[in-house]
C-alpha cells in the first residue's frame, strides 16, 4: 500500500465529526457522557486500521496521519482553545472563593500523587524501572485532565460551586502535573538537579506562567477597550492571543504553557467579560462553544485511535508480556487509592476554606479524576524520545508509558466517566431542592395560564378559522398531568420554620439573579459602562454567599465606590492644580451616581418581576422590604448629588439618552432592512455613519461643566459685600476643596485655622454646649460663612460643623485674615457686621 496523501487528513477530520453528531444525538437523555462513546469508537476505528493491516483505505490513512502526529504539536492545536474556553467560562467570585481549594488539590496533591504513583510502579512493578522513571510515569498520571473533566462536568449538571473547584483544580493540576513532569523527564535524560535548583525550576516555570498570562490578559484587554461594536474582530482577538500565549511559554520562554492559557482565561473572565455586549457576547458564547465541541470530538475519537495504536502496533510486546494486562489494572487501583489518599490527606483544609466540601462531594471529587488527551500526549513524547534511541531511555521504556498511559486513559472515561452521573444520583446530589420543586411546579401552573391566554389569542384565524384546544394541550406534554388546585410555593406552615427560611434565601437568590440580569441589560443599553458594570456585577457575586445568613447586602460592596475615599484628602493638601483636584471630584461623583441610578434601577425591576412572578406573598414581601431598604443610601446620595452639582446629573441622562436614541436608530434601520424596505448596502450606508457617531459619544463624550471658581465665590454673600480693597488680596488666598457627605469640616474646642464659605451643599452643626439652649437652625446652605466668630476672637470652635452632603466649599487661612484685619481697621468693623448679619 502506498503513502498516505496528505489531503487523507480531512477525511477523518469529516468522519469523526460525523460520529460525534451521532453519538451527542443519540446519547442525548442518557446518562452515558458522549465524551465516553467518542473514546470507544476511536478505539474501535484503530483496531479496525491496525487490526486488518490497513484495510479501511483512505480513511485508514488518514488514521495513520493523525495517529503518528507530534505529541507537541497535538497539544498546541487542541489545549489553548479547550483551555481558553473553560477558564474564561468560570465565574470569577467562584474562582476567587475556591483558589485556595484549587490551589491545594494542584500543588502539594499533585505532588503527593506523583509520589504514591512512582513509588507503586517502582515497588510492585516487574519491569525494573529507576525511580526517576517511576516518578516520570507517576507525574505524567497525575494530570487529571481539564478536556475530560470540563467536558463530564457540563453533561452532568453537577451543581455550580463543586464544578469550579472540579474543573478549577483540573486546569491548575494539569499545568503542575506537566511541569512536575517536565522536571522527571529531564532527570531521566540524565540532568541533575539538587533540591535548590528543583524548587527554581518549579517557580520558574509556574510563577513565570501565571505573570505571562496576566501580561497578555492586560495587553489583549486594552487592546480590546479599542474595538467598537465589531464582533469578529473581538472574537479573532480571543482566539489568536490564547495560541500566541500558549506558543510563547511552551517554546520561547520554556514555562508550562497550561498555566499560561489557564491565568488568561481568567483574566477575560474577571476583566473583560462586560466588554462584549449584545449579540458580541452571544456570538463570542457560541463560537467558542463550538471551538470545545468540535475540539473535543477529534481529541477524543484521536485519544482512542493511539490507544488502539500502542496496543496494536506492538502485539508482540504484549504477547511475550501478557501480564502486562493485570498491571494495568492494578496501575488503576493504584490511580484510584491515590486520588483517595491526596482527597483525604487534604480534606481538613478543603473543608476550611472557600465554600467548603462535604463528605458526598469529596467522592465526587475523588470518582472525577479523569485522565485525557494531555497524559496520553505526554506519553508519546516520551516512546518519542525512547525510539530515537536515547541512552537513558529504552524503546520498550516509552512503549509501556503509551500502553499504561492509554489504559488509564480508557478506564477512567469508561468506567468513571460512565458512573460518575450514576454516583451523583446514589448520593442525591441531581435532585432539586423541596423548595425548587415547588417553584417548579408553581411555574407549570403560571405556563398553562400563559398557554391559555396565548390559545385565546390565537386561536381564530382570518385565513384558516378556529383551532382545538383539546388537540394543542395534547401536545403541550409537559403540562397534562398537573393537578385542579394550584398551589403556591410559598404556602407552607406556619411551626415550619426551617421551609420559610429556605424560601427566604432561594427569593434572595432569585432577586439577586434579576438585579444581575437587570445589569447586563443596562450595559447593552449604555446606562453603564464596563467598569461600572463589573462592580456592580461584582457586588452581586459577593451578596450571592451571604444570602443564607443575612438579608440582602449587595449595596454593601458598593459603599466604598460611592463615598469619598482618603486619597481625596491628599489631593485637597497637595500642590496639584486645583482644576485637576475637580476633575477627580467630578469623575467620582459621575461614577457614584451611576453606581446608585443602576443600582435603584436594577432593584426596581427585579422587584416588579418578582412581584408579577410570585404575586403577593410574605416571603416575597420581606424579600421586597429588604431590597427597598438597601436602596436608601443610594437614594441619599443622588438627592445630594441633585442638590450639590446638578449638573453632573444633567450630563449623565443626556450620555444615556444619547447612546440609547443612537442605538434605536440603528435598530430601526437594520428592522426595515429585514423587512425589506431597505436594501443592505443602503442599510450598510446609514449604519456605518450612526456606528460612527456611537464610537465618538464613547471616545469623547459630554462632560461636566463645572461653575467656574470666579463665579462661585463671586455669588458668595460675604464676597460679595466686601471692600474692593480688601476683596481681591482676599480671593487671592482662597483654597477650593470639596468635602464627601458626613466629614468633618472642624471639631468644637479645637483650635480656630480660618473660615469656611459654603458656595454649594448643606452642613449641620452639633454641639455638646449648645445643643439645649441653642435655637439656631442645625442646617446650614450654600451661601453660609463657617469659623468666622471664632477667627474674629480668637477663641476655639464653639461646635462641630459636619457636612450633611456633598459639599463645594473655599477656605481662607485665619492668617490671611489677621493680615487684612491689621492692614486695614475698617475691615476688621466691616467683618464684625458681616458675621453679626449671618447665620452662626
Amino acid at each position: 500500500m502506498g503513502e498516505p496523501e496528505p489531503d487523507d487528513a480531512v477525511l477523518f477530520v469529516g468522519v469523526s465529526l460525523v460520529l460525534g453528531i451521532a453519538s451527542r444525538h443519540l446519547l442525548r437523555g442518557t446518562r452515558v457522557p458522549y465524551t465516553v462513546a467518542l473514546l470507544v469508537l476511536g478505539v474501535a476505528l484503530g483496531s479496525l486500521e491496525y487490526g486488518t493491516q490497513h484495510g479501511l483505505g483512505k480513511l485508514g490513512a488518514g488514521i495513520r496521519i493523525w495517529a503518528s502526529i507530534n505529541p507537541d504539536l497535538l497539544l498546541a492545536v487542541f489545549l489553548p482553545a479547550l483551555l481558553f474556553e473553560s477558564s474564561f467560562s468560570m465565574e470569577i467570585h467562584q474562582i476567587k472563593r475556591c483558589m485556595a481549594q484549587m490551589v491545594l488539590l494542584a500543588g502539594p496533591g499533585v505532588v503527593l500523587s506523583t509520589f504514591l504513583l512512582g513509588s507503586a510502579v517502582k515497588l510492585t512493578f516487574p519491569y525494573d524501572w529507576s525511580w526517576k522513571t517511576s516518578l516520570l510515569l507517576g507525574g505524567l498520571l497525575s494530570a487529571t485532565d481539564p478536556v475530560a473533566v470540563v467536558a463530564l462536568l457540563k453533561e452532568l449538571g453537577a451543581s455550580k460551586k463543586l464544578s469550579t473547584i472540579i474543573e478549577g483544580e483540573s486546569l491548575m493540576n494539569d499545568g503542575t502535573a506537566i511541569v512536575v513532569y517536565q522536571l522527571f523527564y529531564r532527570m531521566v535524560l540524565g540532568r541533575m538537579f539538587d533540591a535548590g535548583s528543583i524548587i527554581k525550576f518549579l517557580s520558574e516555570v509556574s510563577l513565570g506562567a501565571v505573570a505571562l498570562g496576566l501580561a497578555f490578559g492586560i495587553v489583549s484587554v486594552l487592546w480590546l477597550g479599542f474595538i467598537f461594536n465589531d464582533t469578529i474582530i473581538e472574537i479573532s482577538l480571543t482566539l489568536a492571543v490564547s495560541y500566541i500565549a500558549f506558543f510563547t511559554a511552551q517554546d520561547s520562554l520554556e514555562v508550562s504553557g497550561v498555566l499560561t492559557v489557564m491565568t488568561l482565561g481568567m483574566f477575560y473572565a474577571a476583566f473583560a467579560k462586560t466588554a462584549f455586549k449584545g449579540e458580541s457576547q452571544q456570538s463570542l458564547h457560541h463560537f467558542w462553544e463550538m471551538v470545545a465541541y468540535i475540539a473535543n470530538t477529534l481529541i477524543f475519537i484521536l485519544s482512542g485511535v493511539v490507544i488502539a495504536d500502542g496496543v496494536l502496533q506492538n502485539n508482540v510486546h504484549f504477547e511475550r508480556h501478557g501480564t502486562s494486562w493485570g498491571f494495568l489494572l492494578l496501575l488503576y487501583v493504584f490511580v484510584q487509592m491515590s486520588r483517595l489518599i491526596v482527597v483525604s490527606v487534604l480534606y481538613p483544609l478543603l473543608c476550611q476554606f472557600g465554600y467548603g466540601l462535604d463528605f458526598k462531594e469529596a467522592m465526587i471529587l475523588v470518582w472525577s479524576g479523569l485522565r485525557g488527551a494531555v497524559a496520553l500526549s505526554l506519553s508519546l513524547s516520551v516512546k518519542r524520545t525512547s525510539d530515537a534511541v536515547q541512552p537513558y531511555l529504552k524503546p520498550e521504556v516509552g512503549t509501556m508509558f503509551v500502553f499504561f498511559t492509554g489504559g488509564i486513559v480508557f478506564l477512567t472515561l469508561i468506567f468513571n466517566g460512565s458512573t460518575t452521573q450514576f454516583l451523583l444520583h446514589i448520593l442525591g446530589m441531581d435532585k432539586l431542592s423541596a423548595t425548587k420543586l415547588r417553584i417548579l411546579k408553581y411555574t407549570r401552573y403560571e405556563m398553562l395560564n400563559k398557554a391559555l391566554e396565548a390559545f385565546g389569542e390565537l386561536r381564530d384565524d382570518e385565513e384558516l378559522g378556529p383551532a382545538d384546544w383539546a388537540t394543542v394541550k395534547k401536545h403541550i406534554t409537559c403540562l397534562n398531568d398537573l393537578d385542579d388546585d394550584p398551589e403556591h410555593p410559598h404556602d407552607v406552615d406556619d411551626e415550619d420554620d426551617h421551609v420559610h427560611t429556605m424560601n427566604i434565601r432561594d427569593i434572595r437568590v432569585r432577586l439577586l439573579n434579576g438585579v444581575q440580569s437587570a445589569y447586563w441589560a443596562m450595559l447593552e443599553e449604555g446606562r453603564i459602562n464596563q467598569v461600572t458594570a463589573n462592580i456592580l456585577m461584582r457586588s452581586v457575586d459577593e451578596a450571592m454567599d451571604l444570602v443564607s445568613r443575612q438579608p440582602l447586602c449587595d449595596w454593601k460592596g458598593l459603599k466604598s465606590n460611592v463615598q469619598f475615599p482618603g486619597y481625596y484628602r491628599f489631593l485637597q493638601m497637595s500642590r496639584l492644580p486645583r482644576k485637576l483636584v475637580t476633575y477627580f471630584t467630578v469623575e467620582r461623583l459621575e461614577s457614584g451616581c451611576y453606581i446608585c441610578a443602576a443600582f435603584l434601577r436594577a432593584h426596581r425591576i427585579a422587584r416588579r418581576q418578582l412581584h408579577d412572578f410570585l404575586g403577593d406573598s410574605e416571603v416575597a414581601r420581606i424579600v421586597i422590604d429588604e431590597s427597598n431598604a438597601e436602596g436608601e443610601e443610594a437614594r441619599k446620595f443622588l438627592e445630594d448629588v441633585q442638590v450639590t452639582f446638578p449638573q453632573v446629573l444633567r450630563v449623565l441622562k443626556t450620555r444615556q439618552v444619547t447612546y440609547s436614541v443612537l442605538t434605536h436608530l440603528s435598530e430601526y434601520i437594520q428592522n426595515l432592512q429585514k423587512t425589506g424596505l431597505l436594501e443592505e448596502k443602503e442599510m450598510v450606508h446609514l449604519d456605518d455613519a450612526l456606528q460612527t457617531d456611537l464610537k465618538k459619544l464613547k471616545r469623547n463624550p459630554p462632560l461636566v461643566k463645572m461653575p467656574r471658581v470666579s463665579d462661585l465665590l463671586n455669588a458668595h454673600p460675604l464676597v460679595g459685600v466686601l471692600p474692593a480693597a480688601a476683596r481681591d488680596p482676599l480671593l487671592s488666598n482662597t483654597k477650593e476643596t470639596v468635602r464627601g457627605h458626613g466629614m468633618t469640616i472642624y471639631r468644637e474646642g479645637s483650635r480656630p485655622t480660618g473660615i469656611w464659605l459654603i458656595s454649594i451643599g448643606v452642613v449641620k452643626w452639633t454641639s455638646q454646649r449648645l445643643s439645649r439652649r441653642h435655637s439656631l437652625d442645625p442646617i446650614l446652605s450654600h451661601g453660609s460663612t463657617l469659623g468666622l466668630y471664632e477667627v474674629l476672637n480668637g477663641k476655639p470652635y464653639i461646635c462641630d460643623m459636619i457636612t450633611d452632603s456633598v459639599v463645594h466649599c473655599f477656605f481662607i487661612e485665619a492668617e490671611k485674615i489677621d493680615e487684612l484685619r491689621h492692614s486695614d481697621p475698617s475691615i476688621e468693623v466691616f467683618l464684625w457686621q458681616a458675621f453679626a448679619s449671618s447665620d452662626i
